[in-house]
């Protein structure tokens, strides 16, 4: 049962997905310019990040295993949402790993050049690792394919061109506060091509990408993102999206597979991980997340988890700072 509350819930936009993408945010980026001649060839290991690479000016060729391997052009952009293991070459048939070989000069931040010299055709990339910093977008990211080409969702948004072109000058030409400044543009892209996907992914019916685009059940969801620790209760709910609580409650459940309290409950424990892994306290975490007690969200935490706050604090606190690679 949900927690009850006097409190009325503050006006909500009905776009559930600009709210859910609100205080989208980048926890760890690097980027790196990459000039290589051909022949070349550079792997990338599975990560929990997701990953993109532009190509300025190709030849340039992607494989995973999903899709085997593609041509990229001149502009092209991929985006990994999963980071999920592949690999980047001037040809299908060019083998080893030629980073090993690569000039890397960081440049400051976490902007990195990799050069490889040669006598070949010349490859101008720019690519960029990132671990997101809300897991409340772990739903969307989960239903995303693993290789995503932004000029088949991007192609009529204005703005991701320049902000590739604004992204590679950036890191081209590092002045003071380059790494700040390529952060905040790498959130905005990012984000729009997660809009992009969502607005070409079809008209589903039931799963989360549905419950986003519901006009009712959409404000609902933006209104439990956006202030996931308020004593939210089924009326007040019902009260964002503009329904009763019996036809609120029964749309919910037939479109995300289970009811609001489950799916509030689950929320709270997966922005609780992140919480902790900040160092933040369990009776901090508790606070922040509506619950009356330590002891009522440390139950709540193992019951959805299988796991005690205190253990996950432990395990995984301090281990934000991870070596992104390209």
């Amino acid at each position: 049962m949900l927690d009850r509350s006097s409190q009325s819930p503050t006006q909500i936009p009905t776009d559930a997905l600009s709210e859910i993408l609100r205080d989208f945010r980048l926890s760890g980026v690097n980027y790196g310019r990459c000039e290589l001649r051909h022949p070349w060839s550079i792997a990338f290991a599975q990560q929990q990040l997701l990953r993109f690479h532009f190509v300025s000016e190709g030849p340039c060729w992607i494989h995973t295993e999903a899709q085997g391997w593609q041509e990229l052009q001149d502009g092209d952009l991929v985006l990994l949402p999963q980071g999920v293991e592949h690999r980047l070459a001037s040809k299908p048939d060019v083998v080893g790993d030629s980073l090993k070989s690569c000039q890397v000069t960081k440049l400051g931040g976490n902007v990195c050049e990799v050069v490889q010299e040669g006598t070949g055709a010349t490859s101008t990339l720019f690519c960029g690792s990132m671990a997101l910093g809300a897991n409340a977008l772990n739903p969307l990211i989960a239903l995303m394919p693993p290789i995503i080409k932004g000029c088949d969702v991007a192609g009529n948004d204005p703005i991701v061109g320049p902000l590739l072109a604004a992204m590679t000058a950036e890191a081209s030409q590092p002045q003071l506060g380059s790494a700040t400044v390529l952060s905040r543009m790498a959130d905005v892209l990012v984000a729009r091509l997660i809009r992009c996907w969502v607005n070409c992914s079809g008209a589903s019916t039931s799963g989360w990408l549905a419950a986003i685009r519901d006009p009712h059940i959409g404000r609902a969801l933006a209104a439990m993102h956006r202030d996931p620790g308020h004593d939210w209760t089924l009326e007040t709910l019902a009260g964002v999206a503009g329904q009763s609580r019996s036809i609120f409650a029964e749309r919910f459940s037939a479109i995300l597979g289970e009811g609001a309290a489950r799916y509030l409950a689950r929320l709270r424990m997966q922005l609780a991980r992140e919480l902790l892994g900040q160092n933040m306290s369990v009776a901090e975490v508790a606070s922040q997340l509506g619950y009356e007690s330590e002891a009522s969200f440390a139950r709540a935490f193992k019951r959805i988890t299988s796991v005690s706050p205190g253990v996950v604090r432990r395990t995984i606190s301090g281990r934000m700072d991870i070596e992104f690679g390209l």
